[in-house]
């Protein structure tokens, strides 16, 4: 970029990576804050986004035989503590609410009463409250699987929030699943986890390494748990979908039963599997640029935009015609799994117009005036191109052309992803040099520093502490990736080590 070059957003990303993150939220309309600590508003144009994501994701579960339900909100504090491990887990960051209505108190104002003879927890994750159901669905080999995904909010009190990446309310997905053996459930685990890698990779052209988590970073009571990572352009990593083999501990806590083909009764094995509006923040630090966001055509909230241009008011009539005769044809035309997304712009604000596009990411930018009209034709703008980049096309080879255009910003976002994050993924031996690359040199000014490293870890729970608490360096994943398993020794403590694993800072 020149030094002189004008950008949508400030600071740019070199100077205030984080700060640059929240003012695209804002110039991009996707989000804002609430009245209530931690939380967010999604507006329209996020919520858009989301549905799409929603959409897809809905689809791909139920190809695979998955169904839709919905579980409370609020479980019973009981449910929470027949599985010690999870409560655990989640005990600092949960809801409670512990009275049914309000009263006046002696002041005038409104004040808790009618104290519940049991506290209710605001959902956090509802493998408890579903398991509950489950129980009294299962009683034989015959009721198996049990495949249930439902679309939801959840609650987990956080105490330092980031709007889309961190929030004390969010959307999500969570799956659960019953299974009458272990093997079963642990391909069902592994399918999900192949469906997160598809759709981060083809709809979010986010490029993703698959592995599992250590010990120490399971989902609390899993068995094991596996999960997509995604490089930021801070080169920090975002845990962008997580699937969990939960063995037979919450079939347990849950009394989860069934009698079997040889007629004993024997504990179900289960899982769970979620993604969150997180994935929004994914997309933003994925492939946002220093004028806002740029959204992949597969999921973006709109795809075209038309921004009719007319000086004279006798040139109005016959700009708005052509307009609005292109947004129906292109409107007819499908882009993969959906109609063709066109927003008509004729706010007369001049060259903020074009600005309040580029911001908010929308893949292409169409501009159509009298000269262009005269030689049939459109000025054509890509958002994964500089604002000046433009072109004319003719119209009808526009409307022909659109969906190749739109698979080809598609790809190229891929593709940049990809090759930042190759560009800052190293294998490192040292030790001294391991901890060099995550200490920035400045430290009154961080700039962005280290990225994936690639390094041996023994196994040692010890190690992996040491290394998290002087670096807030974590193992991302175990890569399931078999060129990476090789003889080496542990970054930490020199012991012997036979695989590779990624290490980041994370969010």
């Amino acid at each position: 970029m020149g030094k002189n070059e004008k950008t949508a957003i400030t600071p740019v990303r070199s100077e205030d990576y984080p700060e640059w993150y929240q003012q695209v939220v804002k110039e991009s309309d996707l989000a804002e804050q609430s009245p209530v600590r931690g939380c967010m508003v999604i507006k329209p144009w996020g919520y858009a986004l989301w549905e799409n994501i929603q959409h897809v994701l809905d689809d791909m579960f139920k190809a695979t035989g998955v169904k839709n339900a919905y579980f409370p909100l609020f479980i019973p504090l009981e449910f929470l503590e027949k599985e010690a491990e999870h409560v655990e887990g989640f005990a600092k960051e949960c809801a409670v609410v512990t009275h049914h209505r309000l009263e006046k108190g002696p002041d005038g104002g409104l004040v808790p009463a009618g104290k519940l003879a049991e506290p209710l927890v605001v959902r956090p994750t509802s493998e408890t409250i579903i398991g509950d159901s489950f129980a009294k669905w299962v009683s034989s080999y015959r009721d198996l699987p049990v495949l249930i995904n439902q679309w939801a909010n959840v609650v987990r009190w956080e105490m330092r929030t980031r709007i889309f990446l961190r929030t004390s309310e969010f959307l999500w997905q969570e799956g659960h699943t019953v299974h009458a053996t272990s093997q079963e459930a642990i391909e069902r685990t592994d399918m999900m986890l192949d469906v997160y890698e598809k759709f981060a990779q083809e709809y979010l052209a986010i490029p993703v390494i698959k592995g599992r988590k250590s010990p120490s970073e399971r989902f609390p009571g899993a068995v094991d748990t596996m999960c997509i990572e995604a490089m930021m352009q801070d080169r920090k990593a975002l845990q962008a979908g997580t699937s969990h083999f939960l063995g037979q501990n919450f079939a347990k806590g849950s009394e989860i039963k069934f009698q079997s083909v040889d007629e004993s009764e024997v504990y179900a094995w289960t899982t769970s599997w979620g993604v969150s509006t997180r994935l929004i923040g994914g997309l933003i630090m994925t492939h946002g640029d220093d004028d806002g966001i740029i959204m992949p055509p597969m999921v973006a909230s709109s795809h075209i935009v038309l921004l009719p241009i007319y000086r004279k008011p006798e040139d109005k009539v016959r700009v708005m015609e052509f307009t609005e005769a292109l947004a129906k044809e292109l409107r007819d035309k499908y882009y993969h799994h959906r109609r063709l997304s066109v927003d008509i712009d004729s706010r007369e604000i001049g060259g903020a117009r074009g600005w309040d596009w580029i911001k908010k990411g929308i893949p292409v930018r169409v501009e159509i005036g009298p000269r262009d009209i005269d030689n049939n034709s459109v000025f054509v703008a890509r958002r994964d191109k500089k604002h000046k980049d433009k072109e004319s096309v003719e119209r009808d080879r526009f409307i022909d052309k659109i969906t190749e255009i739109l698979d080809d910003i598609q790809i190229n976002l891929y593709n940049r992803a990809l090759a930042y994050r190759e560009e800052n993924t190293i294998p490192i031996d040292d030790k001294k040099e391991f901890y060099e690359f995550y200490t920035p040199k400045n430290r009154d000014k961080p700039e962005i520093h280290g990225g994936f490293a690639m390094s041996h870890w023994c196994g040692s729970e010890e190690c992996e502490a040491k290394i998290k608490e002087e670096l807030k360096v974590t193992i991302r994943c175990i890569p399931i990736d078999d060129n990476l398993t090789e003889n080496g020794k542990c970054i930490c403590c020199n012991s012997a080590s036979d695989k590779r694993v990624v290490f980041a800072k994370a969010y």
